[in-house]
């Protein structure tokens, strides 16, 4: 999974200045305002999934950066400060009491991982400290509890997941055999759940002739590999990322299981800069979101293209979906503290204050606005298309684009997804939108 960018100008939060990525505090004088914004941030900076971690930790730095330079946050200035993910949960939870309670920090990203947004958002409720889930996607978070000072600024596992099928079924309806190789830890046993709940209704039949999980951090497929090219199921599905998916797309294609079966990737899109060439074209690929580089129609074009420029410029580099995650995260942070300036008629809101005004939340992105449900959850539209190679790019993007609706492919408040998703009719393949004229 999925679940990184920058934009040089305005291109991020609701009411963004000409002079910044992110829209600058109102100034206005307030009471009790610290001498600074302390962020602790949770990413990946080291092992495989560091190729999701390191962008999103320079996005935020380069994101910070402008924001400083435009007057920070009702004229306070931001200071992240970086937690590596690697270690483990039993690590991060002890890295998030010290963030809070040594490091005196007002706000807390986390994380990449699902299972550390597990550990982690449980302690929001305990520190009474905001937390804003940056990047995971596990849908157990709000449906198995409410969360009072957590909230999540992009989609998550549900419509992530439930866009991918509802496109190969309208691409490739006929399909009869399926195979599924995904991490084994919460994302990757949450997602196939997903899959194969929604998958049952909307396409009963389909006969699954393998079922993988091999460990999160594996560097050796060769054994699935080859037991894919015996299965020769007619779809491979994996919402593997980061290392471990480019290593398994390395391998497949090494033993041309590209051309054996259509691959739906629903993470995909991180990896496809470092895959270059090596991935094939015709194959099923997500964003986790709406913001690829290519969008043929984002809400924003010159924001969008300022955000991809100012971040190559600096790095070098295509920002990828955590980059764009990370800066949904910054956005919605600059939303949320002027709604409570102002609700505060210009004071400094304490930590309920400043939960209350994250609940409800709208905010604009350079491709579309997310608005922040009753429950935290984020509602993130979905772009899913086919891998194919043109002239402006030296990687695999994506075409013939459909845009889901964050409202037709989220599970509604209350509901569990599963539940849900058991719950749907073939009927519902009539509401799958046309691709995106661009």
């Amino acid at each position: 999974m999925t679940e990184a960018v920058t934009r040089r100008a305005a291109m991020l939060g609701a009411g963004a200045t000409a002079g910044s990525l992110l829209f600058a505090g109102s100034g206005a004088k307030a009471q009790g305002k610290p001498s600074e914004l302390r962020v602790g941030i949770t990413t990946f900076l080291s092992g495989s999934a560091s190729v999701f971690g390191v962008p999103a930790k320079q996005a935020a730095e380069l994101l910070f950066e402008e924001v400083n330079k435009a007057g920070g946050i009702g004229g306070v200035p931001l200071r992240p400060i970086f937690v590596d993910e690697a270690p483990g949960t039993d690590h991060l939870v002890g890295e998030f009491r010290r963030l809070v309670q040594n490091e005196g920090v007002q706000l807390i990203f986390a994380s990449i991982s699902s299972g550390s947004c597990l550990a982690c958002t449980p302690l929001s409720d305990e520190m009474k400290k905001t937390t804003v889930l940056w990047d995971c996607g596990t849908q157990r978070i709000f449906e198995e509890g409410q969360h009072p000072y957590a909230f999540r600024t992009q989609g998550y596992g549900t419509p992530e997941v439930l866009a991918p099928l509802l496109y190969l079924l309208k691409h490739k309806p006929d399909f009869r055999t399926l195979a599924v190789i995904n991490q084994d830890y919460a994302w990757g046993r949450d997602s196939w759940e997903l899959w194969k709940s929604a998958m049952d209704v909307l396409k009963p039949g389909v006969r699954v002739v393998a079922e993988m999980f091999p460990r999160f951090g594996a560097t050796d497929y060769s054994t699935e590999v080859t037991r894919l090219l015996a299965a020769r199921p007619d779809v491979i599905l994996s919402t593997s990322w980061g290392g471990d998916l480019v290593t398994l797309l390395r391998q497949s294609a090494e033993r041309r299981l590209f051309d054996r079966s259509t691959f739906v990737l629903p993470v995909c899109e991180p990896s496809l800069p470092i895959l270059g060439r090596t991935m094939a074209a015709g194959h099923i690929i997500g964003t986790r979101g709406d913001h690829w580089n290519n969008h043929p129609s984002p809400k924003d074009p010159a924001r969008l293209k300022r955000f991809v420029d100012a971040y190559r410029a600096k790095y070098n580099e295509y920002p990828i979906y955590p980059c764009h995650h990370m800066a949904q995260a910054i956005s919605a942070t600059q939303a949320a503290y002027a709604k409570a300036i102002a609700a505060k008629g210009g004071g400094w809101p304490n930590d309920a204050e400043l939960a209350a005004a994250f609940r409800g939340l709208t905010f604009d992105t350079p491709t579309s606005s997310i608005t922040l449900r009753e429950d935290g959850q984020g509602l993130e539209d979905q772009i899913v298309g086919i891998s194919s190679f043109n002239t402006q790019y030296p990687f695999a993007v994506p075409k013939d684009m459909i845009l889901f609706p964050a409202a037709m492919v989220s599970t509604p408040v209350g509901r569990k997804s599963v539940d849900w998703l058991k719950s749907l009719t073939p009927d519902f393949l009539s509401q799958i939108p046309a691709p995106i004229a661009g």
